[in-house]
């Protein structure tokens, strides 16, 4: 256990110390305080459009930040040899690959924390500028952030496992980059066909894309970007349902991750 939290720990100060991620997570700062000049230039909703640019600004970031650190966690381990020394240790290859898991959780988790934080100064400044009729709903903001991150989370997911069979660096990256797209545009596909046009379509082909929706990750469940910039109210409930959704997604692609990794040929 002491092993396992020595790696974790060791996992996440890699990724805070890595100069790629300095370099994203110090733009997307220096960006959001340029946000109160943008969203001036929609007088009338100076403050909708600033949580806008916020959000936008801090979902971009999380993404880049999930797909690299997903697709690279075990391939730059391989590659610099780092692999074979950890491994000598004892300590398993599941709970390495669940210590990379939870390293990348974490560095996204943190990320989140602070470009939130940056994101509220943003909000503020321009909505003293111009203020709205519309309250700004700070939990409505803080949860739009959380299932962000618990979005990317599940991609950094995503990319673990197809680091965990792969020995190039392109298939876990472009593999997540192509998971992103379709789970993104699963929901707005599913409802497409359930529509008038789904009845015109062939029944195979509809009954295999319904399938593609149930078995690729829901993107759009974790948006409440809506929410956030409206004040509508949240469905606590329907929060509830995307994290059980998040929790056993994710365990299931640690579960097909460590499968593979365990009977991978490393030397």
């Amino acid at each position: 256990m002491n092993s396992v939290l020595e790696l974790l720990k060791i996992s996440l100060k890699w990724s805070l110390r890595d100069r790629a991620f300095h370099a994203i997570l110090g733009t997307a700062i220096l960006a959001l305080f340029f946000i109160p000049v943008f969203s001036t230039f929609s007088m009338r909703q100076v403050q909708e459009m600033s949580i806008t640019l916020a959000l936008s600004a801090v979902s971009l970031v999380l993404l880049v930040i999930a797909t690299i650190s997903g697709a690279s966690s075990i391939w730059r381990d391989v590659e610099k040899k780092y692999i074979v020394s950890v491994l000598g240790l004892p300590i398993s290859r599941t709970s390495y690959l669940l210590a990379k898991f939870f390293g990348n959780a974490l560095t996204l988790l943190l990320c989140a924390v602070v470009l939130g934080a940056f994101s509220s100064l943003a909000i503020v400044v321009s909505s003293s500028q111009y203020p709205s009729e519309v309250p700004i709903r700070w939990m409505n903001i803080i949860a739009a952030v959380l299932t962000d991150s618990m979005k990317y989370v599940l991609l950094a997911a995503f990319g673990l496992l197809f680091s965990s069979l792969s020995t190039s660096f392109f298939l876990p990256l472009f593999g997540t980059v192509g998971i992103f797209l379709a789970g993104t545009a699963s929901q707005s596909v599913y409802e497409y066909i359930s529509g008038d046009y789904g009845k015109q379509m062939p029944k195979l082909f509809s009954i295999a894309l319904k399938g593609l929706y149930y078995i690729l990750p829901n993107f759009s469940a974790f948006d409440l970007k809506v929410q956030a910039i409206y004040g509508l109210p949240l469905s606590w409930s329907g929060i509830a349902l995307t994290t059980i959704y998040f929790v056993v997604y994710s365990s299931a692609l640690l579960f097909f991750a460590q499968w593979i990794f365990v009977r991978r040929q490393l030397g």
